[in-house]
């Protein structure tokens, strides 16, 4: 008998031999329908692995992302068993697990089409039901490039000659079908019961446009049906929602081939904008912020001192001025630095809360672009809190509490991600284990969770990100806060501390936002371009049926207008019919409809964008419950639902 270690501490004895799958079962037999990998000693297993000796044991369902990518990589050697069956002359690139899915690359005559894909698909739940197991061999290195070059796949050759002379190379062979791979695998083809073929894209091999462009299909596969189906539903709400579409439909903003990743914000989108920066600036002079502007474009020693013309250099825009290097601004915090060497502070000044709303300009590869979210300049709500040794675990605290504040207001849940050490960082490693272990007792502190996201901090220090969820469950990065020992060293930022000798202080970075920009993608697809009332570009649309109600009408418009809400006064000659239509394609929250029965009343007939007829208002009643849901920047644009 062996002893095997289980994730939640518990331990069993287990007979030598057994498999994960045996393990599994004898805990649950629900846990074994579940069960896609084992995790044993830390290296991922399939569940047919026998365990030989005591170990440590983790049993991993498709929640588990180790699991998800082992289960998402096989299904992609399905696809090209699937296309070798097909397509006997297929050539082979490479087929790697990604979000939600996974791809194969192929060099092939045939241009592949949608038709295609479904004779794949089916091809491929063949291979499912045949439930073929994978099974793992080795070759050396000069015996995998002959195998290849036998079977005429160039690419598995190339692949293999970049491989050290003495590397023994890993193969997964199921049925017929035999490839290169490191793996881990599911134990067999079987495992795999859903599965949709997206599309097809183009793909220069390894990235060049030096190389053959191959093609390329995406897919996603689940352990049920049910799964997958849901995955469908929520594409297709997405699709619905894309920011693009809509930001077009309401003409809020606007991309241009003349700037690729430059938008343009319209009058509607300026105030969503307005709206979202008022606010902004009403909440931080609330939590103790002073405001300042940076230029965009700095001179290069700047650059070089801060670091970002070693480690960010291939993302920034650069100029000449007076035959001097200068660069377009990636970042604010430079600026920042140079606002606060312009004077001498005490330990009394601190914490120092310094915001700006600064414009910055980021390289993106066009392939990246994505509307708002990805684009070539933004404008992040950046701080800078300068503070003394002992304020730093406060000022955390205090940063996480104030994003937790606005994620609320417009009903994002969210989780944090301590993002540690890259590869390629400044400071000692003394320096990164105290910032790191600030970061981390600080969130510990408040007492919600966090994931250690590891090696992906800012080369300048590790960092807390903050990853909101929207209403059809996608994540998006927005906030963080990063703690840096590095710009206040480089800048040589200094305090006269309470002992009369100047002393280094400690600095956070930190967004809320992330970026305006991203933020005003994020809410449209989020409310679906019904915004809050707060934010909607029109609050009000007032519409008379006929012309000689025009006066009645201009008279509410009036008192709207007064009242301080936005309205637009809709006077064509059109029907009342097209006229609400319209309205409701431009997400308009709430429109009044004005006829003999509202003026002879002197009230107004509402229509909710969501609930439909509201009834008869008085105006004034009617104002000050828009007043108070704008005030109290409610979400909701429910009136008779609450």
């Amino acid at each position: 008998m062996i002893k095997v270690t289980l994730k939640d501490g518990s331990v069993r004895e287990v007979e030598k031999g057994k498999s994960i799958k045996d393990v599994a079962k004898s805990i649950s037999q629900g846990l074994a329908k579940e069960a896609i990998i084992g995790i044993v000693n830390g290296e991922v297993k399939p569940l047919s692995f026998p365990l030989e000796k005591d170990c440590e044991l983790e049993i991993c369902n498709f929640e588990d992302e180790r699991a998800r990518e082992t289960f998402r990589h096989t299904t992609s050697h399905i696809m090209a068993q699937a296309v070798k069956k097909l397509f006997p002359d297929v050539k082979f690139g490479i087929g790697p697990a990604i979000e939600n899915g996974f791809y194969y690359d192929f060099d092939m005559e045939h241009r592949l089409s949608d038709e295609d894909l479904k004779k794949i698909e089916k091809e491929m739940n063949k291979i499912v039901s045949a439930n073929y197991p994978l099974e793992r061999f080795e070759m050396p290195r000069d015996v995998a490039i002959q195998y290849f070059e036998g079977l005429d796949q160039p690419y598995k050759v190339e692949l293999v000659q970049d491989l050290p002379e003495d590397a023994v190379i890993s193969f997964y062979k199921q049925g017929d079908f035999t490839d290169l791979c490191a793996g881990p695998h599911v134990a067999s083809t079987g495992a795999i019961k859903a599965i949709k073929l997206m599309s097809v894209a183009g793909a220069y091999w390894r990235g060049s446009e030096k190389n053959p462009m191959l093609q390329r299909i995406y897919g996603t596969c689940f352990p049920k049906k049910e799964m997958l189906d849901e995955y469908i539903e929520r594409l297709e709400e997405a699709k619905k929602r894309d920011h693009r579409k809509i930001g077009k439909e309401m003409d809020l903003f606007m991309l241009t081939d003349e700037g690729p990743g430059f938008p343009f914000f319209l009058p509607k989108g300026m105030i969503i904008r307005n709206e979202l920066e008022t606010f902004w600036r009403q909440e931080h002079k609330k939590h103790g912020y002073e405001e300042i502007k940076t230029p965009l474009i700095l001179n290069k020693q700047l650059w070089l001192t801060s670091g970002h013309w070693d480690h960010y250099k291939d993302n920034m825009y650069f100029t000449q001025i007076d035959e001097e290097d200068y660069a377009v601004k990636p970042m604010n915090c430079p600026g920042a630095m140079l606002a606060y060497k312009r004077k001498m502070y005490s330990y009394r000044d601190f914490p120092m809360r310094v915001a700006e709303m600064g414009q910055v300009h980021r390289h993106e590869l066009s392939g990246a672009l994505h509307g708002l979210m990805r684009v070539r300049t933004f404008t992040q709500d950046d701080a800078h809190i300068f503070m003394l040794p002992e304020q730093v675990n406060d000022e955390i605290v205090g940063v996480a509490k104030f994003i937790d504040d606005v994620y609320s207001l417009f009903g994002f849940k969210y989780h944090i991600e301590l993002s540690t050490r890259p590869e390629d960082s400044m400071g000692t490693d003394e320096e990164w284990a105290m910032a790191e272990d600030a970061l981390k007792n600080a969130i510990e502190s408040t007492g919600v969770p966090f994931v250690i996201n590891e090696g992906d901090g800012a080369f300048y220090g590790p960092k807390l990100d903050f990853h909101l969820e929207d209403s059809i469950g996608r994540t998006w990065q927005c906030g963080t806060i990063q703690l840096d020992l590095q710009m206040p060293q480089r800048f040589d930022l200094t305090y006269v501390g309470s002992d009369g000798e100047k002393h280094r202080p400690i600095m956070i970075h930190r967004v809320i936002f992330g970026s305006i920009e991203r933020f005003i993608g994020i809410l449209t697809e989020h409310f679906a371009g019904r915004f809050p009332l707060w934010l909607a570009p029109v609050q009000v649309k007032v519409m008379p049926i006929a012309e000689k109600y025009h006066p009645y009408a201009a008279s509410i418009v009036q008192k709207f207008e007064e009242a301080g809400i936005r309205v637009e006064y809709d006077d064509r000659n059109e029907k009342i019919g097209y006229k609400i239509r319209q309205a409701q394609l431009e997400k308009t929250p709430f429109m009044l409809v004005v006829g003999e029965k509202e003026e002879e009343s002197g009230k107004i007939s509402v229509r909710s964008g969501v609930e439909g007829e509201l009834g008869e208002y008085d105006v004034e009643d009617f104002i000050a419950i828009l007043r108070d849901r704008i005030d109290t920047k409610n979400v909701s644009l429910l009136i008779k639902g609450e």
